[in-house]
């Protein structure tokens, strides 16, 4: 009995070395971090929220409209950039990736999800974001599960841990995913 006591606390002490280990490369982030939002170039706080399954952002006068036979959005972004203070807004024109169905306490709602570059990090990621007016939220982007699971470890005792940087990131680094299918938050 000893022995096999002995045995099985050898067995789980190097299994859990090596998981450490391999977590070492995994990167860390905090409950709330920096990132910038390629297309505005602007600075915004981003929530990582592990309740979330899809990533929303903040976007007005959203439009859905059909062009060449497939489903675009227009849709407003505004934001302040966390630099400087600046209040940045453009109006962009993209595919419609997919439909999320949300459902929640206050009922049910559709929104329109479209693919936008987030550098977070040292990294750019393409993503896929559901998109809604966040005015009344305090953080104009949201990030999902379905986002943290490709930039690494969520520790949400912790905030800002990484500045973005992504000067030096090429379209190689970019994530990449195809559309789910998934419903819901």
């Amino acid at each position: 009995m000893k022995r096999t006591a002995l045995t099985l606390c050898i067995v789980l002490a190097t299994w859990t070395a090596a998981v450490a280990a391999g977590d070492d490369e995994r990167r860390v982030f905090g409950w709330v971090e920096k990132a910038v939002v390629e297309a505005l170039d602007a600075e915004v706080k981003v929530k990582l929220d592990s309740g979330a399954l899809t990533s929303s952002m903040h976007a007005t006068d959203i439009e859905r409209y059909e062009r060449d036979g497939e489903e675009w959005v227009r849709f407003t972004i505004g934001l302040e950039d966390e630099r400087d203070g600046d209040f940045v807004e453009r109006t962009f024109e993209k595919p419609l990736y997919r439909s999320l169905k949300v459902i929640g306490a206050g009922g049910s709602d559709r929104r329109p999800v479209v693919l936008l570059r987030l550098c977070i990090g040292d990294r750019i990621y393409e993503e896929q974001f559901s998109l809604r007016d966040r005015s009344e939220m305090n953080y104009p982007v949201l990030l999902g599960r379905r986002t943290i699971q490709h930039l690494g470890l969520l520790d949400v005792s912790r905030t800002f841990m990484h500045e973005p940087d992504c000067g030096d990131a090429t379209l190689s680094e970019i994530d990449e995913r195809e559309p789910d299918e998934d419903i819901g938050i």
